[in-house]
């Protein structure tokens, strides 16, 4: 029955995700052609102060919520309340702050845009709960409607306004305009209700897990957005907006997986938290499935920088493919990176995991700034470079509590790193001496690493290839003992 959830869930929330990010991915296309990089990295100067808000606003109560097994409706209606509590004062701050950051920039447009992300923060303390509940519920069929829904409304606002002219205002449309859809639609097809309560037991209890996961995030938030206080700040908005696209283009489709992962990991692996077998097994599982996806869409999307960026956004965005190209070798070890810490926050140690946290982010500020002396491309090569460290680290644990460390985790995804690479080699060895048409260029390109690679993982049978194709062919009834989910 578990397994089967399992399975259910995963499905809806790909879809879900695939939706989503794939209509996102096309309105940002059109957003690329009809504005400029400087508009791209002006709005991204505020991405950092606007992340920090979210995470202050959720406190680390919604992961509590989705962990914690006992929780009641007096827990849930608490978090409501210091959601919203939390986003009127994040928001007051961030408005209050707004002069100070534009500032700093030097753009005074930052104002007026950080007054209305002010609003898209408290339009989003509405609504957070809701998505909350119904992860921990898996039920993300109905998340899929409310994502679909969103998406293609914010969208429509957000090209609509850049044909009109409106440059920047047009990003920040969009970003409001898909919070305020989906925290309508969640409280019109969503049940939940809050009742007038607030517990301080239920805030401790909730906060004991939550606080520290909520430091965690935070920490995280502020290390993966510190490129745009580094590159707005010495290298100007359009090296910014080149980084920007780079990044925003190679997360497309790890991004997909990741929150795949995420939202299915963490519940599936909470209730199985007490089964250190089914824990290690599901581990397993997810790192030979989500690695035989990854590693060739994030090897071969670098050997098609060139012909991939001049194709979907323009010549103008072509100082953008070096730092692409070095993005996606950051990218590759995602995956894994999400499952080890899943796998921490469902076995309840959110404390371990903020330590972890800390002895990374500490070591990564060291790499990113030594890499900022090299300009964009330095902090690009940073982040493939911290990527490695990464996983040694959230690994280190994993060996710790499920006997199952890097070198086990490593041999479980490098076949598939292998085939990879000889995939890239010659997709990258074609590009260089084909001098076709962009497009077809493109097309032929993506043909040849997806023929070379399915006959790689073929001719040698690999287990990751087995794995998955036992779970979607047998459906979730019988899938190989070995490849068992929690």
């Amino acid at each position: 029955m578990l397994k089967r959830r399992a399975f259910n869930a995963t499905l809806w929330s790909a879809a879900d995700v695939l939706l989503r990010q794939g209509l996102q991915f096309a309105v940002t296309i059109a957003l690329t052609r009809l504005l400029t990089p400087a508009d791209f990295g002006t709005f991204g100067l505020i991405l950092l102060f606007t992340g920090l808000a979210t995470v202050f606003v959720d406190g680390g109560f919604s992961a509590a919520l989705i962990q914690r097994q006992d929780i009641s409706q007096t827990d849930e209606s608490t978090v409501f309340w210091f959601n919203l509590l939390a986003g009127v004062a994040v928001a007051g701050v961030l408005y209050l702050a707004a002069p100070a950051i534009a500032g700093f920039y030097a753009r005074p447009v930052l104002v007026p845009l950080l007054a209305l992300m002010a609003v898209n923060v408290l339009l989003g303390a509405l609504g957070a709960i809701h998505a909350s509940l119904l992860s921990k519920q898996l039920d993300f069929r109905t998340q899929t409607k409310v994502g679909f829904t969103a998406t293609c409304t914010s969208g429509a606002i957000s090209v609509w306004m850049a044909w009109k002219g409106y440059g920047i205002w047009a990003l920040a449309a969009q970003v409001v305009a898909m919070t305020g859809v989906s925290t309508v639609l969640f409280w019109s097809i969503g049940r939940w209700r809050p009742t007038l309560e607030f517990s301080r037991g239920s805030a401790r209890k909730l906060f004991g897990f939550g606080g520290y996961h909520f430091a965690s995030i935070l920490m995280d938030m502020i290390f993966s957005r510190f490129y745009t206080v580094l590159i707005g700040k010495f290298s100007g908005v359009r090296a910014l907006g080149y980084y920007s696209n780079a990044d925003n283009t190679q997360q497309m489709p790890s991004s997909v997986l990741v929150k795949v992962l995420s939202r299915v990991a963490f519940p599936m692996f909470a209730v199985a938290s007490h089964d250190p077998a089914k824990l290690r097994r599901g581990m397993q599982l997810g790192i030979r499935g989500s690695m035989l996806l990854n590693v060739p869409m994030m090897l071969g999307m670098a050997a098609v920088a060139e012909p991939l960026v001049n194709v979907l956004f323009g010549a103008q965005w072509l100082p953008a493919v070096p730092i692409l190209r070095v993005l996606c070798l950051s990218g590759v070890l995602l995956p894994v990176h999400v499952l080890n810490l899943n796998c921490l926050m469902a076995q309840g140690h959110s404390r371990l995991m903020f330590r972890v946290e800390l002895a990374k982010k500490l070591i990564g500020v060291v790499v990113l700034g030594g890499g900022a002396y090299y300009g964009v491309i330095g902090i690009a090569w940073a982040m493939a470079g911290f990527s490695v460290i990464g996983l040694a680290i959230n690994a280190f644990y994993a060996q710790r509590l499920l006997g199952y460390g890097v070198l086990a985790q490593v041999r479980e995804f490098l076949p598939v790193l292998a085939a990879g690479i000889v995939m890239a080699v010659a997709v990258a060895v074609l590009a260089e001496h084909w001098g076709a048409p962009p497009l077809m260029k493109l097309a032929g390109l993506v043909a040849t690493g997806v023929i070379v690679f399915l006959a790689i993982i073929l001719a040698v049978r690999m287990d990751a290839w087995r794995d998955v194709a036992a779970l979607f062919g047998r459906g979730s009834t019988a899938p190989p003992a070995h490849a068992q989910l929690p």
